[in-house]
């Protein structure tokens, strides 16, 4: 069987216009300046706080249009359906971050059930994604992480406990209803100093609600060099437990803070020694999975080529379906077209990550974009040569 390929730009661009395309140069061609995207990423915010219009129109028609599905739910309905027609799915990300207090969480909390029960409606969002720390404070994360490890994951401080049990109730009002509605729920991974509450209330929700099927899905970031060993021991606990382990593999979203945080505290930094370790260790991840895959549910959340091409190439070889109900594919909206498209071509579930909310809401998901693209080494000039080479073959036409 011939292999898939990622440089099809054909089928990578096939539901984008000649003028989204042209948006999309003009983007990633601006964002591969060296001094852009810290500059951007610096005063973007304040500027939108600060109600220009002008501002708040070139972003919106630039980089949100780039990256976010728009500023409601209903507004992601016709791109949704756009892509459903190149058989690529959705996940729905509520993209509102860095708010704190009691009644925030509770909104936030019957906003995601909102998400799954709209996501129920389509026949095209077969996930959604949750951020712990969009229901529970952020501080109170900390504090549990450094509690003693007790088998209740908690400590003695009452108000603490109560305060955390309001968390678990969240959490768990909006896995029941996805279980309900069969939709599955994406836990966001956090910084490493609040990751192990967030660990234990997500394999406590996967015991609860993945007896059957995959519903509950925790995130591991493979930037961290203890990972692959939690994933490991994750899944004894789910063969123990008898449920069916649900794992978006990722390689991380928060480097360069570990990094600081870890020199700033004087403590072993968790992060890899270097990428090639980060990438041995993802590539290690997805094997195990896939060679796991009846009892393992995996979401290869990847950017890159090679990982993707590995995974694809796993199945083939072990002879397993491309669209086997147990592995998924996805990739952010606004980036790494070249995969999902390919990918979706070739028969395997996939899906573009789809943020939404209001502008002013959504500019902490956009800087983060801002900063990955250019971070990553070779990711904005490789949209970039992509784009160019599909503009050029639609040309000579």
């Amino acid at each position: 069987m011939a292999t898939v390929s990622f440089d099809n730009t054909e089928y990578a661009f096939a539901y984008k216009s000649d003028k989204d395309l042209k948006k999309a140069k003009f983007l990633f061609s601006t964002m591969s300046y060296p001094f852009f995207v810290p500059l951007g990423t610096r005063i973007t915010p304040l500027l939108i706080k600060g109600k220009f219009p002008f501002i708040n129109k070139a972003v919106r028609n630039t980089i949100f249009k780039q990256f976010v599905g728009g500023e409601s739910l209903e507004d992601t309905k016709p791109l949704a359906n756009l892509l459903k027609e190149y058989g690529v799915q959705i996940i729905l990300d509520y993209a509102v971050e860095g708010k704190q207090g009691e009644n925030i969480f509770d909104n936030n909390t019957d906003e995601f059930i909102r998400v799954i029960n709209y996501a129920a409606t389509q026949t095209n969002i077969p996930f959604i994604s949750v951020k712990i720390t969009g229901i529970a404070r952020f501080d109170l994360l900390a504090t549990l992480d450094e509690a003693p490890r007790l088998r209740s994951g908690i400590h003695d401080h009452e108000a603490e406990t109560s305060e955390w049990n309001k968390v678990k109730d969240r959490l768990y009002a909006i896995c029941a209803t996805a279980a309900e509605k069969n939709i599955g729920v994406l836990i966001d991974a956090e910084e490493s100093w609040i990751q192990d509450p967030v660990d234990r209330v997500t394999i406590e929700m996967m015991a609860e609600f993945n007896k059957e099927k995959p519903i509950v899905y925790n995130t591991i970031q493979l930037y961290r060099h203890d990972r692959l060993e939690f994933l490991k021991l994750s899944h004894k606990i789910a063969q123990q437990q008898q449920f069916i382990l649900g794992i978006k593999l990722v390689r991380g979203a928060y480097m360069e803070k570990e990094r600081a945080r870890a020199n700033n505290h004087n403590y072993p930094c968790p992060i890899q020694k270097n990428k090639e370790a980060t990438d041995n260790d993802f590539n290690a991840a997805v094997t195990y999975c896939i060679d796991n895959i009846a009892t393992i549910s995996t979401i290869v959340a990847s950017h890159n080529e090679a990982s993707n091409m590995l995974a694809y190439d796993l199945l083939i070889q072990k002879n397993i379906s491309l669209n086997h109900k147990h592995i998924h594919f996805s990739q952010l909206y606004g980036m790494s077209d070249n995969i999902t498209f390919n990918l979706a071509q070739a028969g395997c579930n996939v899906s573009k990550y789809l943020p939404f909310g209001p502008i002013k809401d959504v500019i902490p998901y956009l800087m983060r974009r801002a900063q990955e693209n250019s971070s990553v080494i070779g990711q904005t000039n490789r949209e970039l040569v992509l784009i160019k080479r599909e503009l050029k073959r639609r040309k000579s036409e």
